[in-house]
């Protein structure tokens, strides 16, 4: 018994210790956003979007979207991404071994026939069955791409890649809702600094429940169902905070596989995106940063603090726990395949700063949080607890998270004004208060179970799911 309780007093300290670096880490990162978003607006009118738009000087951008089985909305969306507004892009649609009429549709309605391309393979992909292009003018800048599927968007992302033909490309997803000024705003960041910037992000936000009218989003609105709901709430907090601390950094280690803007030279040295990840985005990054500091060249990622993306995620707890438990699996495998650049003076700020969180804060704190459970419970039963204590401790964190939140939906609703009313920022808050309650404790068994199965069985996993087409209520989930 008192092996035992020296273990949970011991435990209790860490805990302590561990705690307390994360709100002080947490503070910290919430005081650098804050002034990452300050300094993006009052910079927003250095050269204003609509000057660039008008300008012939503009760096070309292929928009990169892979499309597997998507018939019931592929022309809408097509048609959504050929209305981006920007003077000097294409748009490279991948369909990855479709086995419905994805392809047959794509030909019908945008008038293609099969051409010569000359197709070079920087990236090793599936092989590529042909290159279609449009006879009608208005489709001109549509390039169709057909290939074996590869088994996952990395594959045919990788294809879109070898095909493009400007120097910036855009990755998203086929399905994605994205606002017409979104390659400026992306592009901006290339245009604008002085360094070498090598990829752009941007805010996601949930489309679930949003009006979408062949293709283009008609109004937002705050998801109807509750997962959504959870969900909103988390995308919010981490672009808005988490992801604007660490441009101001310098230290992004994760542009969103649905919205990214990447430099294609550097992508391409780098490797590409590695078809057998299960966390793609982050994987890609983090070889990105590496290949820049072998080459020891100064470098540059980028954050916007803006909505330009809109995408469908899990409405329900099975799909949430197949999905987050996927990105379980792809943050192990890309720290475990990078273990190398860990405390490594060669890699910098990544080595020493942004690999360690990731495995300290990241990593670790599903693990800790289940390890805590059960020593919470050995201390119930077999020995006296201070429980005022647990509760105030408890309360504390609760309080501390809420804040957090509270400011992270203050500044969003500020600055963007993304709802239709005060009732939907109102429910908004309300999810806030239970999440912790309830979202939470699914999310930490999603990722232990994502833990759990890359241990026992390191195999990539890939599922698919029916599409609905694009109605009031999206329902779709990448496994």
């Amino acid at each position: 018994m008192d092996f035992l309780e020296d273990f949970v007093r011991g435990f209790e300290f860490f805990i302590a210790i561990f705690s307390g670096s994360y709100i002080v880490i947490y503070v910290m990162l919430t005081l650098l956003s804050f002034y990452a978003i300050k300094k993006h607006v009052n910079a927003k009118n250095f050269i204003r979007e609509e000057v660039l738009v008008n300008s012939t000087y503009l760096p070309g951008v292929s928009v990169v979207a892979p499309a597997f089985n998507e018939e019931a909305n592929i022309i809408f969306n097509v048609k959504s991404l050929l209305s981006l507004n920007y003077p000097n892009f294409e748009v490279v649609i991948i369909n990855d071994g479709s086995t419905d009429r994805t392809l047959e549709k794509l030909i019908n309605e945008f008038e293609l026939t099969k051409i010569d391309f000359y197709y070079r393979e920087h990236i090793k992909t599936k092989p590529v069955r042909g290159h279609y292009k449009s006879t009608n003018p208005l489709y001109s800048h549509l390039l169709v791409v057909d290939k074996e599927n590869g088994g996952s968007k990395a594959d045919a992302s990788n294809a879109g890649i070898n095909s493009s033909r400007f120097s910036l490309f855009l990755c998203t997803d086929v399905d994605c809702i994205l606002k017409k000024d979104t390659i400026i705003k992306l592009a901006k960041p290339f245009i604008e600094s002085e360094g070498k910037v090598i990829a752009s992000g941007a805010g996601i936000r949930i489309a679930n429940s949003c009006e979408v009218d062949e293709g283009f989003l008609a109004k937002v609105h705050f998801p109807t169902k509750m997962f959504p709901r959870f969900q909103e709430l988390e995308y919010i907090r981490s672009f808005m905070f988490g992801r604007m601390a660490w441009t101001q950094l310098n230290g992004l280690l994760l542009v969103s596989g649905g919205l990214g803007m990447f430099d294609k030279k550097t992508v391409i040295e780098a490797g590409g995106y590695w078809h057998k990840s299960l966390g793609e985005d982050m994987e890609l990054i983090t070889r990105m940063r590496k290949l820049m500091y072998n080459k020891k060249q100064k470098f540059e990622i980028k954050y916007i603090p803006e909505s330009l993306c809109w995408t469908e995620v899990p409405g329900n707890a099975k799909d949430l726990i197949k999905q987050r438990s996927r990105w379980g699996r792809g943050l192990i495998q890309t720290l475990a395949m990078h273990k190398g650049m860990l405390f490594n003076p060669k890699y910098g700020r990544t080595g020493f700063m942004i690999l360690p969180y990731f495995l300290l804060f990241e990593f670790l704190v599903p693990i800790v949080e289940l390890l805590g459970l059960i020593v919470l419970l050995l201390g119930i039963f077999f020995l006296n607890v201070d429980f005022v204590f647990l509760l105030n401790i408890t309360l504390f964190v609760y309080l501390f998270y809420l804040t957090v939140t509270m400011i992270a939906i203050f500044f969003d609703e500020l600055l963007y004004k993304n709802y239709a009313n005060l009732k939907e920022i109102g429910s908004l808050i309300l999810i806030s208060m239970v999440e912790p309650i309830f979202f939470h404790p699914i999310n930490t068994y999603s990722y232990l179970k994502g833990y759990f199965n890359f241990i026992v069985n390191n195999k990539q996993k890939w599922g698919t799911l029916k599409r609905q087409g694009h109605t009031v209520e999206l329902e779709k989930v990448e496994a």
